[in-house]
């Protein structure tokens, strides 16, 4: 009989997920197998963070339990019930599960750890997401008011106008006009004199007061202007509809202008990356988009677009340098890129107000007084010392060029110091004015030459 067989039943906790063992294995190679297969979690971890119950993760499982294929949901569902997490999931058993789950769980991990490393150690990109421009009242939107078209009220004007004086004739109050058929009443003819009483004043009065509703709510719209209506400082809808209207003439109307506009900013002071004062004018076209928030959700919308200007131009400024004559780069001269950027950002700002920019486009772009000599000679010795570069560099090419030429028209191979001096002196005669010589030294004899013959 073999002793070193293991004749125990195996536990049914976890599958077996290395194969079994040859005959006659010892005891020890039975263990170390089952070691490996045996998990070293069996509780899962409680949550510590928010990461490991944000949309984009999900607790960790159990290594070696059962993975309920139900529960296999896109990764930020709204089922709490698909993962648990925290003492509930340490409280349920664990269930035998294969082997993959296990690998599924340590990319579930390593999400949540890139997460988290993300959140602890952010880049430059994820900085320059916080700086958001303010959000706006997403109850705070244009509407349409409610406007009927003119000549309704007219109509309306008409018809009170002819029924007070019809009610006036009857009660006998109008004197009587020759060709005028006699209006009178029953009443007002059988006693000679007029008859004003109660029922007349009130029919008067209503239709007065219909008239003042109608002649009230008249509004003339002009093209290119809206009305913004305003009851008890809650807003009531925007008309948009030109010509003769009639609103409700309860309303506080309060006029905007939509036409397209713009606007010549004034010397606005700014620095460069390196910190070199400038001088920048700017041509901003906008207009107003949303009435309601320009009217109601800021105080003054020309003052904000002025400010805005102001700090998008120096929060702009501040990323390039002015010129990049020493150093080849991108710069504030492109003006195509230096307009697009303070469109975009401006517009960004602005948007939430109701005003919608158009296009900012740069007018003049200069150093500030105080620097603008010195900067002027900067630059210039700049371009002096790239000419001039550009120009030792062409010589030295130059005199190569002419020394390897002599040399083979000539048959002779000079050595270094002989092909350096003549370089020298072409160099000389090439960059220095007129009036400098060169002498050419003789070329040194070329070993084993035979006599009578070229080399």
């Amino acid at each position: 009989m073999d002793v070193t067989r293991d004749s125990s039943p195996r536990p049914n906790s976890w599958p077996s997920a290395a194969p079994e063992p040859p005959v006659g294995a010892t005891q020890l190679t039975k263990a170390v197998a089952k070691a490996v297969t045996k998990p070293l979690i069996t509780t899962a971890p409680p949550v510590e963070d928010a990461f490991d119950r944000g949309p984009d993760t999900q607790p960790l499982p159990v290594v070696g339990a059962a993975v309920d294929p139900a529960a296999l949901v896109p990764v930020g569902a709204d089922d709490p019930a698909a993962f648990p997490s925290g003492p509930r999931a340490a409280a349920e058993p664990a269930a035998p599960a294969p082997a993959p789950a296990s690998a599924s769980s340590g990319l579930r991990r390593l999400s949540a750890a890139t997460a988290k490393q993300s959140a602890a150690h952010p880049t430059v990109a994820d900085a320059a997401t916080h700086r958001r421009p303010p959000r706006a009242d997403q109850s705070l939107r244009e509407r349409r008011a409610f406007a009927l078209p003119g000549w309704l009220p007219l109509l309306v004007l008409l018809a009170g106008a002819a029924g007070a004086l019809l009610v006036l004739a009857r009660a006998g109050a109008l004197p009587e006009l020759p060709g005028v058929p006699d209006l009178r009443g029953a009443a007002a003819r059988a006693g000679g004199e007029a008859e004003v009483g109660d029922g007349t004043l009130a029919a008067v009065s209503a239709i007065g007061l219909v008239m003042l509703a109608a002649l009230g709510g008249l509004l003339s719209n002009p093209g290119g202007e809206t009305r913004v209506l305003t009851r008890w400082g809650r807003y009531r809808g925007t008309v948009r509809r030109t010509g003769l209207l009639w609103v409700n003439p309860l309303v506080r109307r309060r006029r905007v202008d939509v036409r397209l506009r713009h606007w010549r900013s004034e010397p606005v002071h700014v620095t460069d990356r390196a910190g070199t004062p400038l001088v920048v004018r700017l041509l901003i076209v906008w207009r107003v988009k949303d009435t309601a928030r320009v009217t109601l959700g800021i105080a003054d919308h020309e003052t904000y677009l002025r400010e805005q200007v102001q700090a998008v131009l120096t929060r702009t400024a501040s990323l390039l340098p002015c010129d990049s004559n020493s150093v080849p780069g991108p710069a504030l001269r492109d003006g195509q890129w230096f307009a697009d950027e303070l469109t975009r950002a401006l517009a960004a700002e602005t948007a939430p107000a109701g005003v919608e920019v158009y296009s900012v486009q740069p007018l003049a772009l200069d150093y500030a007084p105080e620097v603008a000599e010195s900067m002027r000679r900067r630059r210039l010795a700049d371009l002096d010392a790239g000419l001039r570069t550009v120009l030792v560099d062409d010589a030295v090419e130059a005199a190569a060029l002419a020394v390897r030429r002599l040399e083979r028209a000539t048959a002779h191979e000079w050595d270094d110091s002989a092909r350096s001096a003549l370089m020298e002196q072409l160099l000389v005669a090439f960059v220095a004015p007129a009036g400098v010589t060169a002498s050419v030294p003789a070329p040194a004899a070329r070993p084993h030459r035979k006599e009578g013959k070229p080399a």
